[in-house]
């Protein structure tokens, strides 16, 4: 009894790095409107609210693997934790956009240090594969549950009426959470064997995070500014710089990107697709969230409320979805994709015309919800299917980098479209069916992309977030 106890807390205390990265994503969500006339921000500055935590997530990602190799995995997990929870301090206590920005950036990175530790210890702790099966589907049930609610407490919180801003409080909750998190961790969890020869690619670091930032950071703000030169100069230098950051990669004896791995078609071809669906993952919060309420007038409770029942729909299908991945493989995935585009033409009917009542709403949510459980979590699996067991680890870190540049694309192309068309003059009906005909068409790119996967047998794996 004492034993299970044990290993009740550890579990507990590693999922904790994985349900404060997921759900300081899906929080803000919700609350981005409140955020916003909090600090008298724009637009763009909401985007950046989203977008700057995912380049630092997906800058740093595969490097956090490295960190624990070298320096051991409780270690690196107790001091990312710790950053992670000092800067969403400093999210909490921001006085401008750009201070919450920068904050959010290197809470991204604390994210994506913390998390390949809480992975690698599961599997340090569970070294037998029924017990390793449970621990992952406790951690994956975890991380679902994160998503539910971060999108319920991203509406509930910023209507609190407190002498802090709610917005702010969104950030400030994580400090108890993670100083207990490292507290616990440095006492409960063991060491672990380390890796002193392990290399670290600096360079392929900073030119991946100027790379990225150079990319999404003027697709973001040169909408609002009318693009002026520098913001396409660094448009025009993101090109360059990713192709000297590949040009290295090949060159690295110990590359921070396996670039082989593109030689595989199967994972090449699972790839566009990640990066075809999950520029409509999160950018479907952004428009639905600006739409609800400072569209709509609805409160930020109304729309949390509004959103966990997408939340519920999504945790349900994913655990039918992994169940039923082994025997029908890529045709669930293609369900999935089917069912989220019906039902974000369901979204356009309702939102075309007067103001949609919650009885009509919630289904559709609901709906869509287990659209994205079908697929998002079976992706990896996809993707991993033909990839040699040597070159897993290096897979998933890439597979997880694309997926955060993808989220962080879909928030600048997506959503600047829906506002860039409420800049214009238009309507919130006139802005919102572009926005949605554009999600329609990369959720069709998915499904192609799918089909052209051969359909072998597939082993469900957990992907997160």
């Amino acid at each position: 009894m004492k034993r299970q106890t044990s290993d009740g807390l550890r579990l507990a205390i590693i999922s904790s790095a994985i349900f404060l990265a997921v759900i300081d994503i899906f929080i803000v969500n919700v609350a981005l409107p409140s955020i916003r006339a909090g600090l008298n921000g724009s637009d763009a500055d909401m985007q950046l609210v989203i977008a700057m935590y995912l380049l630092g997530y997906a800058s740093f990602l595969i490097v956090g693997g490295r960190l624990g190799d070298r320096f051991g995995k409780k270690r690196i997990f107790v001091w990312s934790m710790l950053l992670f929870t000092l800067a969403s301090c400093f999210c909490g206590a921001a006085g401008t956009p750009l201070q919450l920005n920068i904050a959010r950036f290197v809470q991204g990175v604390g994210a994506a240090l913390l998390v390949p530790q809480s992975i690698a210890l599961v599997h340090v702790l569970y070294p037998g594969h029924q017990e390793r099966i449970r621990a992952l589907g406790i951690y994956g049930t975890i991380a679902g549950a994160a998503s539910v609610i971060g999108q319920f407490l991203g509406g509930i919180i910023p209507d609190l009426d407190t002498a802090v801003a709610g917005w702010r409080l969104i950030f400030l909750i994580n400090l108890p959470v993670g100083l207990l998190a490292a507290a616990l961790a440095w006492r409960k969890l063991p060491e672990t064997p380390l890796a002193p020869r392990a290399r670290f690619d600096v360079a392929g670091v900073a030119l991946l995070t100027a790379g990225l930032i150079c990319l999404v950071f003027p697709l973001i703000r040169g909408r609002e500014l009318g693009w002026p030169l520098w913001c396409i100069g660094m448009l025009g230098a993101s090109a360059p710089i990713l192709a000297a950051f590949i040009w290295l990669q090949r060159r690295k004896p110990e590359p921070l990107m396996q670039l082989r791995l593109f030689a595989i078609p199967d994972f090449r071809m699972a790839l566009c697709a990640t990066l075809c669906y999950f520029m409509v993952q999160d950018s479907y919060f952004l428009i639905h969230s600006v739409l609800l309420q400072t569209g709509l007038g609805l409160g930020a409770t109304s729309t949390g409320l509004l959103f966990v029942a997408q939340g519920v729909g999504y945790v349900l299908a994913s655990m039918i979805a992994m169940r039923l991945l082994g025997k029908y493989g890529k045709k669930v995935l293609l369900a999935g994709v089917l069912l989220m585009i019906a039902t974000l033409l369901m979204h356009m009917f309702l939102f075309a015309g007067e103001r949609p009542g919650n009885t009509a709403l919630l289904p559709v949510l609901f709906l869509y919800g287990m659209g994205c459980g079908t697929v998002l979590p079976s992706m990896l699996t996809m993707a991993m299917k033909s990839v040699p067991a040597e070159l897993s680890g290096a897979a998933s870190g890439t597979y997880s980098t694309i997926q955060q540049v993808a989220v962080a694309l879909g928030v600048s192309i997506c959503g600047g479209v829906f506002l860039s068309l409420l800049q214009e003059g238009n309507d919130y009906t006139q802005a919102y069916l572009p926005a949605m005909g554009l999600n329609i068409l990369l959720l069709l790119l998915t499904g192609c992309c799918l089909y052209l996967l051969p359909d072998g047998d597939a082993q469900p794996l957990h992907s997160w977030h």
